[in-house]
């Protein structure tokens, strides 16, 4: 298993604390969503609100798409010989994670700053929009 951690961790890109923190963030996001579902049934991932297989399984490829955009990114740096794509990419899922957790919070009814619960509301809104 180690062999195995240690390959994935350079094809991403090297452990660094960028991604240390992306892969802590998308656990965290996906417990507080688990616990959403199975204890609050607030989950707006599926029709009852409740756990739902589909819906976890569906969010754990979400979290491996991410983990192949970090990896293209890493491949890209070594073609360019940059240091910037993957970078931009792990900071970009960082937030997107951040808001998820967010969001998974104030469903579990956790305060925090009302500015914070305008700015989600808004990007809600503006991603329903999109639709």
């Amino acid at each position: 298993m180690a062999a195995a951690g240690s390959a994935i961790g350079r094809a991403l890109g090297g452990l660094d604390s960028a991604l240390a923190l992306l892969i802590g963030m998308m656990a965290a996001d996906y417990i507080t969503g688990v616990l959403v579902a199975a204890l609050w049934h607030r989950s707006n991932k599926s029709a009852t609100g409740a756990l739902d297989s589909k819906a976890g399984f569906k969010g754990l490829c979400k979290k491996g798409a991410v983990l192949l955009v970090v990896y293209i990114g890493a491949l890209l740096d070594r073609a360019l010989g940059a240091d910037y794509a993957r970078n931009a990419f792990v900071l970009f899922f960082c937030g997107n994670e951040g808001l998820s957790l967010l969001e998974n919070l104030g469903l579990m009814g956790v305060p925090y700053p009302p500015a914070l619960q305008k700015m989600l509301e808004a990007l809600r809104e503006e991603g329903e929009n999109e639709k």
